[in-house]
């Protein structure tokens, strides 16, 4: 049974990963690192695709062999988080909703910053 939730897990993270691709706000590579997380324990065909697929998989490789982010990936994720806090800076009336969400956005923004890039 454990098999059988890890697959289904991996396959949730995947159709979330791909939908992040094309909609702002909600994160491509985060998702991604769970499917393969789950894939890894629930299938070794859906794992091995992940890792020989020619964009998911040079993501997967560089993250888990030097921790690294792309440049082209950092600069994606900056600009969409900043369209993320511009349309909720447009839309949130709470003060404190919006600091809270701001300090997040900044600190996720400080992390991606300071990881290095793949050779």
């Amino acid at each position: 049974m454990t098999r059988l939730v890890a697959l289904l897990l991996a396959y949730l993270f995947l159709a979330l990963a791909i939908v992040g691709v094309f909609l702002p706000g909600l994160p491509t590579v985060p998702f991604l690192l769970l499917t393969a997380w789950f894939s890894a324990k629930g299938s070794e065909r859906l794992h091995r695709w992940l890792y020989a697929h020619p964009h998911f998989g040079k993501l997967l490789i560089d993250w888990e062999n030097q921790r690294a982010i792309s440049q082209s990936s950092k600069v994606i994720a900056l600009l969409m988080l900043t369209v993320s806090w511009v349309v909720m800076y447009q839309r949130i009336d709470n003060i404190w909703i919006l600091a809270g969400m701001t300090i997040l956005i900044i600190s996720i923004m400080a992390y991606l910053l300071c990881r290095p890039e793949p050779h």
